[in-house]
């Protein structure tokens, strides 16, 4: 059937929209919906870190597509009873998974105002044009890096590190971006150690570099870099015809929050000709720490830098950044000019220079104003006693593990990471692994605390990383407790199970 044959007129007869028929009954519910999720936020402590979905919920969550409209307070309370109990935890006070923040009250209502606007930050001349502006002036302004830097909100780490890294392979040849790397003088690699983010590899084979040519260099005992396998490394693959054009910082890696020598990788790159990346996705808010402003210092010799707002400044989910230290190289990255597109003197196509310029997307949401919202709330030195107490809790957690004859660090503390496990000198590796594995699962089920897990060398071991700005010194106090205790009553239940030696 063509377009043709559609009767308009008649369907123009009862026009529709999707807006409340009854205003008041939907700002009734409204009010309910910020009273609930105010007090689930408010009584975190009342509730287990993690709750497994049953299957009553996960049949409930597999329906088929409604056909016709449910009542919107029948819609509210599903979500009340079958989804909101069920949530990550990473709003509770002794989450410290992965490396995920916790959000803000006031955060999510600032994300209910974004929504309410629905505006796109590809281009136009409105108001959160320029807020997304201002963010990004003050994340440069907190952070001490270059004010003529370029940037992008982004929706994480993974996409702020794809951008720079983009950004950086565009840089080496004008042609890329027309001939791709098909006509490449040579191979290019890219550099970084073996703690550097997968997100980076990822970044690297989506930009049809391959996997190969990023090449990992080995750590030190501390998890740094090793900077005379990079030189070596560098040096070798420019005899054999290669062409390095990169080399990737970390601030703080997520396994065990290590900062590489920034300083010198700085030096290393700038003497190479090479583009200096710094992966900062959470470790580079240390920078506004005086004690730590020395070692990560390297920072601001950075040509790109990747943050995660949504990590250590405790951003609602997606808050990420890119900051480009050349803006002329970053637009020439992405910039493109179809006729629809084209700016005006005056009227909504007036205003800033589109973001779509700058990166992949031009329908963006508008992540700035939770960020806008949240640093006017509490202001920038607030952030800053929260990410030295999250330090000093971490150097908390570590004490309490050297105190415990039960537990054992496993690798230097740095920042807010702190890897331990549970250990006895009459288990193999092996038996210590599936130990603390199974430590760690209950754990989780029991609610108590969500810390994760890594491998450091062959040794699984429990991962706290810490940007909680809920926790306290008892809840560290508890994990320790806890696993001291599920070790115990595992090894007295006989977990670790050997075969009987028959003399």
């Amino acid at each position: 059937m063509s377009i043709d044959n559609i009767d308009f007129l008649n369907l123009l007869e009862n026009e529709e929209t999707l807006d409340p028929e009854n205003w008041d009954e939907l700002k009734t519910l409204g009010h309910e919906m910020v009273d609930v999720m105010l007090d689930f936020l408010k009584n975190q402590r009342k509730y287990p870190a993690w709750r497994k979905p049953g299957d009553d919920v996960k049949n409930f969550l597999s329906e088929s597509l409604p056909q016709e409209s449910e009542a919107r307070n029948k819609v509210f309370h599903d979500f009340v009873n079958n989804i909101l109990p069920y949530s990550k935890g990473n709003v509770h006070p002794r989450y410290w998974a992965w490396v995920e923040g916790g959000g803000t009250p006031f955060g999510m209502l600032a994300d209910m105002l974004a929504s309410g606007m629905n505006p796109n930050l590809g281009i136009g001349d409105h108001a959160a044009m320029y807020v997304e502006l201002q963010v990004l002036n003050w994340i440069k302004e907190f952070l001490g890096f270059s004010s003529e830097a370029s940037g992008l909100l982004v929706s994480g780490g993974s996409v702020a590190n794809f951008t720079a890294l983009t950004v950086a392979r565009n840089s080496i040849d004008a042609e890329i971006r027309t001939k791709g790397l098909f006509e490449a003088r040579s191979r290019l690699t890219i550099y970084g150690s073996t703690e550097t983010h997968s997100c980076v590899q990822k970044s690297i084979e989506t930009l049809g570099l391959g996997s190969d040519s990023f090449i990992k260099i080995p750590v030190d005992k501390d998890y740094k870099i090793d900077l005379k396998e990079l030189q070596q490394a560098i040096s070798k693959d420019k005899k054999r015809g290669r062409l390095p054009f990169c080399i990737v910082g970390n601030a703080g890696t997520v396994n065990t929050g290590a900062i590489d020598p920034l300083n010198e990788l700085a030096v290393l790159a700038k003497r190479e000709k090479l583009w200096f990346h710094v992966d900062g996705a959470f470790g580079a808010f240390a920078a506004v720490v005086n004690e730590l402003k020395k070692e990560i210092q390297g920072l601001h010799e950075a040509d790109s830098l990747a943050l995660d707002l949504h990590k250590w400044m405790c951003m609602p989910y997606e808050t990420g950044c890119v900051l480009i230290k050349n803006k002329e190289l970053h637009r020439k990255a992405f910039q493109l000019d179809p006729p629809y597109l084209t700016s005006h003197e005056r009227g909504l196509p007036a205003g800033p220079e589109s973001f779509g310029n700058y990166g992949l997307q031009l329908s963006r949401g508008f992540r700035a104003l939770k960020v806008w919202m949240s640093l006017k709330e509490h202001g920038s030195e607030k952030y800053k006693r929260i990410i030295k107490q999250n330090i000093a809790q971490a150097k908390y957690l570590e004490y309490l593990i050297r105190q415990s004859d039960k537990l054992e660090l496993m690798a230097p503390v740095s920042l807010n990471i702190v890897c331990f496990r549970f250990s006895n000198p009459e288990l193999t590796t092996k038996e210590l692994n599936a130990l603390n594995r199974e430590i760690l699962m209950t754990l989780h089920e029991r609610g108590i605390a969500i810390p994760t897990y890594t491998f450091l060398g062959n040794k699984y071991v429990l991962r706290v990383a810490n940007v909680n700005h809920r926790s306290r010194k008892e809840d560290f106090e508890m994990l320790v407790k806890a696993v001291a205790e599920i070790g115990n009553i595992l090894l007295e239940e006989g977990f670790i199970k050997r075969p009987m030696v028959v003399d």
